[in-house]
């Protein structure tokens, strides 16, 4: 046992030191000739993994129904070079370039007046956002204004690139959560007048709480409801969108969740949640090239599915309730989901 936790500490740092050295080497080239070799290397990985390849095509097939298969094509594979941009090249960029005099070159905010406005209110507030755009700007540029931000992560296998990345996300004053053990952290932040981020669109498991998402139903956290609803706290939904496929961003919010529009729902928590898995799809819809189409985000299947039964009729009762729910909606969501299809 030893030995193989020596081994397992020696593997982890040979992974960390051999990531610091390509990020010290790539770093002396400009931000800009950075992202198009990170793009060309994802263009690479997108060419031979075809598993991913696969998955990430038959998300956009089933998200999209009547996409020409060339467009399926183009939207997956400029994916996936989004995907190596942000890993490679703006997750360490970020830091560096976004000070307190520099990052109005970089970001804009002509879109996020309301929520900023909510935010010098210097109350409490949840913001949610999906894995589209660089999600990990969000969070660092709230904290560089000044705004006491703190944002829940799950801790990496790997420990010094844990400290690491760690460090590299709080450079400028946002603090990181784990998830491990954070309901009680989370809840005194919010009692305190705090602001919480969450990634709100990743896969909750069959315990989740199944609500629209691209026409199929997938599962979703409960906790970020309960929040709102446990202490009436707002709830912001955006995302910083790449532009041109550089290192420039443009801020948007796409909903802010109120308390007293909740309060009168037949079911509060299953609004709350339908509602900002809406405003992650609309996010995605303006931008599909940069979303995460090889998140396995349909992977848990709702009960009735696991035993090949229809949708249930409370729930179809539930779902039709929803404001913005669409004769087309509902029959897409009554059907089953299909597999995946085979390569093309």
């Amino acid at each position: 046992m030893r030995l193989n936790g020596a081994i397992d500490q020696a593997m982890h740092f040979a992974q960390y030191a051999a990531l610091r050295s390509l990020f010290g080497i790539s770093h002396t080239f400009g931000v800009d000739q950075n992202m198009r070799t990170a793009a060309a290397l994802g263009s690479a990985y997108y060419r031979f993994g075809a598993r991913h390849r696969r998955r990430a095509n038959g998300h956009i097939e089933r998200s999209f129904p009547g996409l020409s298969p060339q467009d399926i094509e183009s939207i997956a594979h400029r994916s996936v070079r989004s995907l190596f941009q942000m890993f490679m090249v703006e997750s360490v960029a970020i830091p560096r370039l976004l000070t307190p005099s520099s990052w109005p070159s970089y970001v804009g905010t002509s879109g996020v007046q309301a929520p900023l406005k909510l935010l010098m209110e210097d109350r409490p507030l949840l913001l949610v956002t999906g894995h589209c755009g660089n999600w990990e700007l969000l969070g660092f540029v709230l904290a560089l204004l000044n705004f006491r931000m703190s944002a829940l992560a799950r801790p990496l296998d790997n420990p010094w690139l844990d400290r690491w990345i760690r460090s590299v996300r709080e450079a400028r004053g946002l603090r990181i959560i784990t998830k491990w053990g954070a309901t009680t952290e989370v809840q005194r932040l919010i009692e305190n007048g705090g602001r919480v981020g969450f990634i709100a669109d990743q896969n909750a498991g069959d315990d989740g709480l199944f609500v629209p998402f691209f026409g199929r139903l997938a599962s979703s956290y409960k906790s970020i409801g309960l929040l709102a609803m446990r202490h009436e706290t707002p709830i912001i939904a955006g995302c910083a969108r790449r532009i041109n496929d550089q290192f420039r961003y443009e801020l948007e919010c796409q909903d802010i969740i109120r308390p007293e529009e909740w309060r009168d729902q037949p079911d509060p928590l299953f609004y709350i949640t339908a509602r900002f898995n809406r405003a992650i799809e609309m996010m995605v819809r303006r931008a599909p090239e940069q979303y995460l189409w090889v998140h396995r985000r349909w992977k848990s299947r709702p009960p009735y599915e696991h035993h090949g039964r229809p949708m249930p009729d409370r729930l179809k009762a539930k779902l039709r309730e929803l404001p913005w729910m669409t004769d087309e909606e509902m029959d897409r969501l009554s059907r089953p989901l299909e597999p995946l299809n085979p390569p093309r």
